[in-house]
């Protein structure tokens, strides 16, 4: 018998806010997490602009020893997943934690430390290279260390499909969950690449904006659009089996009622013509969910601010939701926070699951000039409150790796 699943708890690290209340604030309010780069100096970089978290010490929550020993990317998901644990209530004490499984993603892993020591072994020699390179830089350690942290003993695995990590790894959770192999997952993406090779490799393969103006840098459907802004952080879900949530009276965010995954199998990094890859996971998710086009509310659009991306997400969701694309609300958060890469979908289930819970549809902010290619109702600058009973959301990445996640308001 097929089981149902349910959101407990949100987390999240963002360019932002630091935790869900901060970050949630920030999306209502319109708040632009962009600004110039100060993880290196950037001078002699055509990319002037990120969407780094704020204020962030890792020795906040970490003793030194652990913050040394830990890449960033991974000091995302902990305290993500931490905060996710948290919010849910669950007590380890009184949980099965052999049926409690992690699957956390990164598009890139531990590029911070890659670099760090890459500079060590060609400036010091291979003796320098640190003996703790390879478990900070895999990124399989994003779970590896949530599962440590919080004595996660069911399936840890991490995903990896670049820009669609995070989604496709809360998709396979939710199956995971549905088909009886675990009674909780702790579910999403984390990303630290605001680095000086992260930013040049992008750039160089025309990805990023090279706007110097915050407010039209990343800029999603507009005409204007340029490329994407690097943004990082970490979102993390605990998804539960309802009668599991139920027994111990938790607080139900909302209901994952359908999931779809495809692969265009066209191209590294652009989308197939129609964005027809895209539209086939929308299908899927709708179908699994038994939910009709008319009955989504909101999507979150994957959104990045690149022509081609959104120009065919556009022509995807036409395809996938026929009339109803004309009245469906169509918003990208990624004005707000960048691109998170492997993060995107962790962080963009979190949007979905508070716009489900408050009934709010978050704006595509510093959106001016429309673009007749991508003319759906992006809720452009001011977000709405209105019943959000169906929300989805898409991510699609490099390699033609498509998904999608379908959140419905609970009820019992």
């Amino acid at each position: 018998m097929e089981r149902r699943v349910v959101i407990t708890g949100l987390g999240a690290i963002t360019p932002i806010g630091n935790n869900v209340e901060e970050f949630w604030k920030g999306i209502k309010a319109g708040k632009c997490g962009i600004d110039e780069i100060t993880h290196f100096d950037a001078t002699e970089y055509k990319v002037k602009l990120a969407a780094e978290v704020k204020g962030y010490n890792p020795e906040e929550y970490f003793d030194r020893r652990n913050a040394k020993r830990l890449d960033k990317f991974s000091q995302f998901a902990i305290i993500a997943a931490k905060e996710a644990w948290n919010d849910s209530k669950l007590d380890k004490e009184k949980e099965n934690m052999e049926r409690v499984g992690v699957i956390l993603g990164s598009g890139i892993g531990g590029l911070e430390t890659m670099e760090k020591e890459m500079s060590n072994i060609y400036e010091k020699g291979p003796d320098r290279v640190s003996p703790m390179f390879i478990p900070m830089n895999i990124v399989n350690m994003a779970a590896g260390n949530v599962a440590i942290e919080l004595g996660a003993k069911g399936e840890s695995i991490s995903m990896v499909t670049a820009c669609a990590s995070g989604t496709h790894c809360i998709g396979e959770s939710f199956r995971m969950i549905k088909n009886g192999y675990q009674d909780v997952v702790i579910a999403g993406g984390t990303e630290a690449s605001i680095t000086p090779i992260g930013i040049a490799g992008f750039t160089n393969i025309k990805a990023l904006s090279q706007s110097t103006d915050k407010n039209r840098a990343s800029i999603p459907f507009d005409k204007e659009r340029n490329g994407f802004v690097m943004g990082e952080g970490a979102g993390v879900v605990i998804l539960e089996e309802l009668e599991h949530a139920k027994n111990r009276g938790a607080k139900i965010y909302a209901e994952v009622v359908g999931y779809g995954a495809t692969s265009d199998a066209y191209h590294i990094t652009s989308p197939a013509p129609g964005g027809e890859g895209g539209a086939r996971a929308m299908k899927i998710a709708m179908e699994e969910a038994n939910a009709e086009p008319d009955n989504i509310t909101y999507i979150n659009a994957h959104g990045t601010s690149t022509h081609l991306n959104d120009s065919c997400e556009t022509e995807a969701i036409k395809a996938a939701l026929g009339e109803a694309s004309k009245k469906v609300m169509v918003s990208s958060t990624k004005g707000n926070t960048g691109h998170l890469l492997g993060a995107a979908g962790g962080v963009e289930a979190v949007v979905c699951a508070k716009a489900v819970e408050e009934d709010f549809v978050p704006a595509t902010i510093n959106y001016k000039v429309p673009d007749e290619e991508c003319d759906l109702d992006v809720v452009p600058n001011e977000g709405r409150n209105v019943e959000v009973k169906y929300a989805m959301s898409n991510s699609l990445g490099f390699g033609g790796h498509n998904a999608s996640i379908l959140l419905k308001k609970y009820e019992d």
